[in-house]
Formats: C-alpha cells, structure tokens, sequence
C-alpha cells in the first residue's frame, strides 16, 4: 500500500478551507462585536432619555445644610460640580431672594426671574 503525496491542487483545496474556516470565525467575531456595541450605544441612548431634565434653578446651601448660600439658575457654572445644591421651583428661588438670600454675582438669577427690591 504505497500512498501517494498529496497533490499541488489537494494542497491548495485545503488551504482554501483553512482560509474560509477563519473568515467565518473572524467574521462571527466581529459580529458579536458590533451586537454588544449596538446594545451600549442603545442602553446609553436610554439613559439619556429618562434623565430628568435639569433644574431651572438652584438654592446653594452652607455646610451645616440648613443655611442658604446663594440662589443660581440651573445652568450656572459656578455650581455645576458643587454637590451643595438643591434644585428648586421658581417659587421657591423668588422666595429665598425675598427672604435675603443672596442672588449668584455670575448667573444673575434675580434678572432672570425679574426680581426687583
């Protein structure tokens, strides 16, 4: 029983499904890759819209939390990162500015609720 060797063309047959065998796998790869970054960009895009919108306005406390530092709007910058602030309704900011809490010097809350005294 003598074998013989493989042929040039048996040769380039396997390599033909060495090579497809790969692709597939490369190609399933790469599919799980874009179905997991489909579903971070979907679960980030939720995120985003139940976020509650921001304040209109914020009342900046002191230290102790009971002691009102300032009134800003909610978009001031000075405040952005505080974690001293409380979101308030424009009630309750043209109330701490009647009861002499003191209107952000940056933001100007008191010109944007027209709060004249």
């Amino acid at each position: 029983m003598s074998e013989l060797p493989p042929s040039r063309l048996d040769l380039l047959l396997f390599a033909r499904r060495v090579v497809v065998q790969q692709a597939r796998a490369a190609l399933a790869q790469l599919d799980r890759w874009i179905a997991d970054e489909q579903r971070r960009e979907a679960e980030v895009r939720r995120g985003e819209e139940m976020r509650p919108a921001p304040p209109e306005w914020l009342i900046e406390r002191g230290l102790d939390k009971r002691n009102h530092v300032a009134v800003h709007t909610g978009d001031c910058w000075k405040v952005t990162r505080s974690g001293r602030c409380v979101g308030v309704s424009r009630t309750q900011a043209l109330d701490a500015l009647r009861h002499q809490v003191p209107a952000c010097t940056y933001c100007r809350p008191d010109t944007a609720l027209s709060f004249l005294e």
